[in-house]
């Protein structure tokens, strides 16, 4: 039994989808359960719908509806779909989304606002369309294929557009709906980033949450494997855009492959690992456009064969704030840094990286919305400074904590670049520091050079 997560890339139009359908085919004696994010970009332009009619433009939204969403989908079915009959069915199927679309749409104008829980009722229709559309063109190409509603057994908490799974219920409930279709050899087709609370209300995951979605399955029915199928070979040594010569990973631990991904690295939500990683469940990385390519393999660390004190790639994340707190009374007193995290967490900001000396704490933020509130609490018992645009980057390796020469190696490498703020020793996998966004590129490239070339 395995999980295949295929991305929006992976089924942006009729061709992709097609691709998607023969590499499904490929897997049938491992048991499949097929999770699917919303084609490319209708997410966002599902949520720019629920943006414009807050702002009382109910005739623009319901255009960008009509020229966006239901063009694009109806299209797609038309193409792919021969079959008269089914055809019919999908497009009326199609309509009926598109009008209740329509109708959340008419009631934000109405209201003015934009709930979590709207945005969130909004948003789930990208996966609902893909996951209906590619479950009925399997069915097409003769395979045993079953639509079932991920509401039935994601259940999550109440935390609307960042929901958290409810693992113990979800689980049983998994069972129950996922398990008899199996036994049968039906191909289960599920949305990704779609949940519901206990009460059924529609949740979603957080942006990018099918990742986490397809590895909650693997994790609760304990599959062999759980496949990420993207439109990128794997995980590699840096960002392609900016290093197109970068390297292929073939294998990265748990550990680093997290750390990637919460620094940046755009192949996974920063969550997605957990549940595998508790069940050291191995997870693969693959390119929908090249099934036979070899792809990452992410495994728990006690068996990766790579060598220790290496670093295997390279990260970043740009829109990063320093926020400098600085305060006499810090001197030999405790509860300072607590004072500081209760400001943040009274306004539900995380914090990326944190440095501190006698008198100063350094920590920066990649949310601003709440930037200005913050520094406002944090000035009554603090002086504050703000730097913004810059960016963290990071070296993600094994062992990088007890190897020397690293760090002499990476300043080394960017010896011309200022560095705001360094971070090492929090993680034995990675070292990571603050410049400048307009310096990543040639960061990036010199360091990539001096590590892998």
């Amino acid at each position: 039994m395995i999980v295949m997560k295929f991305g929006g890339t992976s089924l942006q139009d009729a061709a992709a989808m097609e691709r998607v359908i023969a590499i499904i085919k490929s897997k049938l004696v491992y048991h499949p359960i097929v999770v699917v994010s919303a084609m490319a970009q209708i997410t966002s332009t599902l949520i720019q719908c629920a943006q414009l009619a807050r702002e009382g433009k109910e005739a623009d939204a319901l255009k960008l509806v009509q020229d966006a969403l239901a063009k694009r989908h109806h299209e797609t079915i038309d193409l792919l779909i021969k079959d008269a009959s089914r055809k019919d069915l999908l497009h009326s199927a199609v309509e009926k989304y598109l009008d209740e679309i329509k109708t959340l749409i008419r009631g934000l104008t109405i209201l003015g606002e934009l709930t979590p829980r709207s945005l969130d009722a909004i948003a789930s229709y990208g996966e609902q369309f893909s996951s209906l559309i590619l479950s009925a063109a399997m069915q097409e190409h003769s395979l045993k294929a079953e639509l079932v509603d991920s509401r039935r057994f994601i259940i999550t908490d109440e935390n609307y557009t960042k929901a958290a799974p409810l693992m113990d219920v979800s689980t049983t409930r998994m069972k129950q709906v996922l398990l008899p279709l199996l036994d049968r050899e039906i191909v289960p087709v599920t949305q990704g980033f779609v949940g519901s609370t206990r009460n059924g209300i529609t949740t979603t995951l957080g942006r990018d949450g099918s990742d986490y979605s397809a590895t909650i399955i693997g994790a609760s029915l304990n599959t062999e494997v759980i496949e990420i199928w993207t439109d990128v070979d794997g995980i590699l040594t840096a960002d392609p855009k900016l290093v197109p010569h970068a390297r292929l990973l073939e294998t990265v631990t748990f550990e680093e492959a997290s750390e990637l991904a919460y620094f940046g690295a755009k192949v996974f939500h920063p969550s997605t690992l957990l549940p595998a990683v508790e069940k050291k469940i191995p997870v693969y990385v693959n390119n929908t456009k090249r099934p036979a390519s070899v792809g990452t393999r992410i495994v728990s660390n006690e068996v990766n064969e790579g060598q220790p004190g290496s670093v295997s790639s390279i990260a970043y994340k740009k829109g990063i704030t320093v926020i400098n707190v600085y305060s006499a009374r810090m001197l030999l007193a405790h509860g300072f840094l607590k004072s500081i995290f209760e400001v943040f967490d009274s306004f539900e900001t995380s914090v990326d990286l944190v440095a501190t000396s006698e008198v100063n704490v350094s920590l920066t933020i990649d949310d601003q919305s709440h930037l200005q509130s913050i520094m406002n609490e944090l000035k009554k018992f603090s002086t504050v400074t703000v730097e913004h645009n810059k960016a963290i980057i990071c070296l993600v390796g094994k062992q990088m904590r007890y190897t020397p020469g690293i760090s002499a190696r990476a300043f080394g490498a960017i010896r011309d670049m200022n560095i705001v703020m360094i971070s090492q020793g929090a993680s034995e996998f990675n070292l990571s520091f603050i410049i400048d966004e307009t310096d990543v590129q040639a960061a990036i490239q010199k360091l990539h050079r001096e590590f892998f070339e």
